[in-house]
């Protein structure tokens, strides 16, 4: 049986969330309750509400949790943008966190359809 622990678009998640903070905390001390406090809030948020779906018992709950962690994703993006624009991050570490972002992206895209095919199916 399939637990939080072994999906893997939570492990996906857990893994970018640890990158980005880990990112963060390099970022200059003046952007500790800004810049720094922004994006580790939209990275955790990501997998909390992966998590929080993936423990409600209806498919459609689920599903709307997941549509929360998306838009997650995508602020978490907008704020490492925001890193590379103030050069807090290089291009090159922006590229890498990009690919990974859109690869998570297309996990919870997937994870949402298969959540509405079970749904559809009663």
């Amino acid at each position: 049986m399939q637990t939080l622990d072994t999906l893997e678009v939570y492990i996906s998640a857990k893994a970018f969330r640890k990158e980005v903070v880990q990112i963060a905390n390099t970022f200059p001390k003046e952007e500790k309750f800004l810049l720094v406090a922004q994006i580790k809030d939209s990275a955790r948020s990501i997998s909390a509400n992966i998590a929080e779906g993936y423990g409600r018992f209806h498919y459609q709950e689920a599903i709307q949790f997941c549509r929360i962690a998306r838009g997650s994703l995508l602020e978490t993006y907008d704020h490492l943008s925001n890193a590379l624009d103030e050069n807090y991050i290089t291009e090159i570490i922006f590229s890498d966190l990009k690919l990974k972002q859109e690869h998570l992206l297309k996990m919870i895209n997937g994870y949402i359809a298969y959540l509405k095919r079970r749904k559809q199916e009663g």
